[in-house]
């Protein structure tokens, strides 16, 4: 898979997880579809800058560290974006920064059940995230799409 090799324990990126990823980081690009964030639970929120229309059900990485942050997990994903050492994050801590409503929709998409997604999201996304930031830097929405298209 290239730059994602070795950036989950055991190396192996399942072809439902590669899907939950795209969701949550890149959007319609993985999923074929154009539609505008359906599973959005709230009211829409600003998008972050530098994301696009297709920056995944969260707004892309910059959406996704931001939920870890609202939801009280900032330090942990900061350590993702950071040089240092990846903190882990607790299954059901991922699910209710996530929320409900994407987590469910992404596990339609993937066929996993939730529980089995969310397992599997906590274990790869510290490396994914590292693995996008190489120098403690958010990348653009570009560069996170070219990332899963190599």
């Amino acid at each position: 898979m290239g730059l994602f090799d070795n950036a989950v324990p055991g190396g192996n990126i399942t072809k439902p997880l590669m899907i939950a990823l795209g969701a949550l980081l890149v959007g319609k690009m993985l999923s074929g579809r154009s539609e505008e964030q359906p599973a959005a639970p709230q009211a829409p929120a600003p998008t972050p800058a530098g994301t696009s229309a297709d920056g995944g059900l969260l707004g892309g990485l910059g959406g996704l560290l931001d939920k870890l942050k609202d939801a009280g997990h900032g330090n942990v994903a900061d350590s993702w974006v950071g040089t240092g050492q990846n903190q882990p994050i607790n299954a059901n801590d991922l699910g209710a920064a996530i929320g409900p409503q994407v987590i469910r929709e992404i596990a339609q998409r993937t066929g996993l059940n939730e529980q089995e997604l969310l397992q599997q999201l906590s274990v790869a996304l510290p490396g994914i995230v590292d693995k996008l930031t190489p120098n403690g830097q958010i990348p653009q929405q570009h560069q996170v799409a070219s990332a899963f298209n190599s």
